[in-house]
């Protein structure tokens, strides 16, 4: 296992501002975790003893509405750290966090990330500068929920999974959600989202095989995003 001074993944979260020393001493009290896809990382409402830094795979942050119904809020992939704003803050967790892909990743307890957010203000900075990313995300899920409309927002969906994970060998994408992830995403009913997948099939934006998806038009998914 990676020691963290040695890790690159440090690279793309607020670890890459601690010096040598401050990593060695995560690296030290680090724990190394594994998650099965539809484990629970972590549930809405519990106190979180530390942060978790992702090493590989694909976990849903998720919220958990009055009517019962899940809404996700995004996909945390490589790099990304969990439970960091509630730690800092010291509150119970406001999201779940479920592997939708198998997860490795490091457990960090809060002490060292507190002591560090103390001492080295680099560190506090790039923190800082996370959180104000998380909120900007947040953002545009509200504005995508208000102004978008449920056929836009699942033509849009399809698109990121694409860009940000995607297709394999033969052009399905590498990373499939089901049809009530995907539901939980745009904020819909998944009875809703099947029939509009079924439309995109129809008019040969998509197809599917099982649950793997393929994106056969882009322009057309795009010009639904467009509103065109």
């Amino acid at each position: 296992m990676s020691r963290c001074e040695n890790c690159i993944i440090r690279q793309f979260n607020s670890l890459r501002a601690m010096s040598k020393d401050e990593l060695k001493k995560v690296s030290d009290t680090k724990v190394s975790k594994t998650y099965k896809k539809g484990d629970a990382i972590f549930e809405e409402g519990e106190r979180l003893d530390g942060v978790f830094c992702v090493r590989d795979g694909v976990s849903k942050l998720s919220k958990l509405s009055s009517n019962g119904k899940d809404q996700i809020i995004k996909l945390a992939t490589k790099g990304e750290i969990l439970g960091q704003r509630s730690v800092i803050a010291e509150e119970s967790a406001n999201l779940s966090a479920v592997a939708i892909k198998d997860v490795d990743l490091c457990f960090i307890p809060k002490e060292s990330i507190l002591h560090t957010l103390n001492t080295n203000p680099n560190f506090a900075v790039e923190v800082l500068r996370h959180m104000a990313n998380d909120l900007r995300e947040a953002d545009d899920v509200i504005v995508n929920m208000s102004q978008k409309t449920v056929k836009q927002r699942i033509a849009e969906a399809f698109i990121y999974l694409k860009n940000e994970f995607g297709e394999d060998e033969n052009g399905f994408l590498k990373l499939s959600l089901s049809r009530e992830d995907m539901s939980n995403v745009v904020g819909t009913a998944t009875e809703s989202t099947i029939r509009i997948i079924s439309e995109f099939k129809k008019k040969g934006m998509i197809e599917t095989s099982g649950k793997q998806v393929r994106i056969k038009d882009l322009v057309k998914l795009q010009n639904v995003v467009s509103g065109l």
